[in-house]
């Protein structure tokens, strides 16, 4: 019997030509000038076209002129101008897009900031979804960790690749060092966007060390059918 589930549409990477849904591709929009910019969005009108959510394989395109030759064919156009920082230009916009969420999640009540706050919600088994700035000292994130096992132990939790200064700034509020998620649909938009930048970076989500993160691991995550259950490990992501 057919499912009446839509399915979700793919698009191909240019540069690869594997096929694989769109959160795993970045699309690329030209410009009126023949000009191409990252359409993180994917609002920008115009044509445009798809390539894979990996760093490496976009700068090691650029540098050796792949990338532009592929976008001339799927464009149909010529010259397409592809800017030098556009690798730079898209872990910018995917790290806005993180922040972005947190903003949306402050405005519509759905973040809880402040050790004292985290741990009251964190005591009345709200959270969701327990974040870290990268630059958070282990004494008190660990005790935010500690009592997130004890009583939200279906929760999650991630280390940010930002430090509390670019946090606090995004949520409008003065040394934010720990957030928590206390909604399961915007805890899932924030996972998202956070894997995103993770999978562009080429990093691990488990011991990936970038900037001023640091792991902070279980150190024994509950095996169960088909992978890990990420109920208790706080990932780099």
């Amino acid at each position: 019997m057919a499912s009446n589930e839509p399915l979700e549409a793919e698009r191909r990477c240019i540069l690869t030509r594997a096929s694989g849904p769109r959160a795993e591709l970045i699309r690329l929009a030209l410009g009126p000038a023949g000009e191409v910019a990252a359409d993180l969005g994917e609002k920008l009108p115009g044509r445009g076209a798809w390539v894979s959510a990996d760093r490496a394989l976009i700068e090691t395109a650029m540098a050796r002129g792949q990338l532009q030759g592929a976008l001339v064919r799927a464009l149909k156009q010529s010259p397409v101008r592809v800017s030098e920082t556009l690798a730079d230009d898209i872990a910018r916009g995917l790290e806005k897009r993180i922040l972005d969420q947190l903003g949306l999640c402050t405005r519509a009540g759905l973040l809880v900031w402040g050790h004292e706050r985290i741990s009251d919600a964190l005591g009345k088994g709200r959270v969701v979804l327990l974040l870290h700035a990268a630059d958070a000292g282990e004494d008190g994130s660990g005790k935010l960790e500690m009592k997130r096992r004890a009583a939200c132990p279906d929760s999650q939790s991630r280390v940010l690749p930002f430090d509390r200064g670019t946090l606090s700034v995004a949520l409008g509020r003065g040394n934010v060092v720990s957030a928590a998620i206390v909604d399961a649909g915007a805890a899932a938009r924030v996972r998202a966007a956070l894997a995103r930048w993770v999978a562009y970076q080429g990093l691990d989500a488990r011991s990936a060390d970038g900037p001023g993160m640091t792991g902070m691991e279980d150190e024994a995550p509950t095996a169960v059918a088909g992978g890990v259950d990420e109920r208790h490990e706080t990932r780099l992501i």
